[in-house]
Formats: C-alpha cells, sequence, structure tokens
C-alpha cells in the first residue's frame, strides 16, 4: 500500500506528456480533414481566444464567430478578420485579426489583434451571434 501513491505520482508524471502528445496529435488530424481556409481560421480562432483570456482579465472567451459583422479573408497563409466577435460570460464583443499560419495551418507564425467595445444585444441575431 505504502508504494500506491508514488507509484501513481511517477505513472503520471512520465504517462502525462505521452497523453498530451497523443491528444495534441489527435488535433491535428481532425484538423487536417478540415478545408485549408476553415482550418486557418479555426487556429485563428483559438489564438485570439487564448489571447483574450489571458491579457484581458475576467475574459473566459468561449465562442469567437470570424465572419460576424465583415467576412474573414484568407491571402496565402493570412487570414484577417475584421469584423470578428468573440463571447465571453454570455456577452458579444467585436474584435479584429490578423494572422499568419503555417502552409499546413497548424501552427501560427504571427498574430496580431483588437478587442473593441460589447456588441449590444438587439444586434446579435443579425450577426449569427447567440446566447
Amino acid at each position: 500500500m505504502k508504494l500506491t501513491l508514488p507509484l501513481a505520482l511517477m505513472i503520471a508524471t512520465f504517462a502525462g506528456p505521452a497523453f498530451a502528445k497523443a491528444h495534441h496529435k489527435s488535433i491535428e488530424e481532425q484538423l487536417m480533414k478540415l478545408d485549408p481556409q476553415t482550418r486557418f481560421e479555426q487556429r485563428c480562432d483559438g489564438r485570439v481566444s487564448g489571447l483574450t483570456n489571458r491579457e484581458h482579465k475576467g475574459f473566459n472567451t468561449d465562442e469567437v464567430v470570424a465572419y460576424a459583422f465583415a467576412d474573414s479573408t484568407l491571402k496565402g497563409t493570412v487570414v484577417t478578420a475584421p469584423g470578428a466577435a468573440l463571447r465571453s460570460h454570455g456577452r458579444w464583443y467585436h474584435v479584429s485579426y490578423a494572422c499568419k499560419v503555417s502552409p499546413d495551418g497548424l501552427n501560427i507564425e504571427s498574430f496580431s489583434y483588437k478587442l473593441g467595445a460589447e456588441v449590444p444585444r438587439e444586434q446579435w441575431a443579425e450577426h449569427y451571434l447567440v446566447p
């Protein structure tokens, strides 16, 4: 019985990275099934979500709509979303971003964004924004 906890800790320490790598590989495999524009946009949406959560106190972004207020564009491997929106704690906010991905779309090479004002609720339905 005394060996149970140390053994469990040792397994978690060494197996954890392997499980994380397998999970990451599975996500990459799923992304590769998407058409390139969708894959690139998904990676960029994930980046804006993560950055706003880290850089804006109290944010918990759970959804991004890249085309909410203007169409996103793809030129080469650069996604531009001038009229995106993101949701945090049930409220939508304007956001715009420019994002350069690797040729396979799995890695972000450069990224910039600007978080805007809250979107009034009466505009949500018109722009595909759900509660």
